[in-house]
């Protein structure tokens, strides 16, 4: 049986993973949410320095305090950045990558760097808007569904995710990824495709062509970008498929 640790994306906690994480318990498998500093229950715990590197210590403590051994690091879209950079640094713990809906980053890139002027332009204007505090709210359905796919998100999920979301700290936006960034060799590599992002790989796009070739595995779960809240059951099939 797998241990996975479960990184949660921009704006949750380990809330979001809770029935995926049920589900794999189900199936025999240690499954361990945790919540990234700044954000639900550790939003007390942010400052306007907390950033990427903030997060890498997150998740390399994590896995260093419980003495995980074995581990499937799995990173819900922001996640893809800090796991990244953890996935090259806690060395023999590691057994498996895998990124949902997302894909690792190569140094000296940010989340920024992601998405297009237009894109990136109504959030700078809500980090202006929050007051001069450096957080990013969730920003509108309408904003969101112009860079990531809403399927499967029906009006209870969409309202358990609006009041459940916690302002991002913006600087993990911003701040760029260094050091060590490539796992070992023997580690395996995994990319759970979801709806917008299995048109990108299935087009070739050429940075994430490598995603569709040995050794990388793809598996596909048929939803939006946010597959833990709106197909649990199905990501952890999905899941424990990877690791069988």
């Amino acid at each position: 049986m797998a241990v996975f640790v479960l990184v949660p994306g921009a704006w949750l906690g380990a809330w979001a993973w809770e029935d995926t994480a049920r589900a794999l318990r189900e199936r025999g498998h240690t499954a361990l949410p945790l919540t990234l500093t700044g954000l639900a229950e550790r939003a007390a715990e942010a400052t306007p320095r907390t950033g990427l590197d903030t997060h890498v210590a997150d998740i390399a403590d994590f896995v260093e305090q419980h003495d995980l051994h074995e581990v499937t690091l799995v990173a819900h879209s922001y996640a893809a950045a800090p796991v990244t950079a953890v996935a090259g640094r806690i060395g023999g713990r590691l057994r498996r990558v895998v990124y949902v809906d997302s894909a690792p980053f190569a140094e000296g890139m940010c989340l920024l760097d992601l998405m297009s002027p237009q894109e990136a332009e109504p959030l700078h204007r809500l980090v202006t808007e929050s007051g001069g505090v450096r957080w990013l709210p969730l920003p509108s359905f309408a904003v969101l569904a112009d860079s990531t796919s809403l399927d499967g998100l029906d009006d209870a999920l969409r309202r358990t995710l609006r009041e459940r979301a916690t302002p991002q700290p913006f600087a993990s936006y911003e701040q760029r990824l260094t050091g060590v960034v490539e796992p070992g060799p023997d580690v395996d590599r995994v990319v759970v495709a979801c709806g917008d992002f299995t048109t990108l790989l299935d087009a070739g796009v050429p940075m994430l062509d490598f995603l569709g070739k040995p050794p990388w595995r793809r598996f596909d779960v048929p939803t939006g970008h946010w597959p833990m809240l709106s197909e649990p059951a199905a990501l952890a099939a999905v899941l424990d498929e990877a690791v069988s």
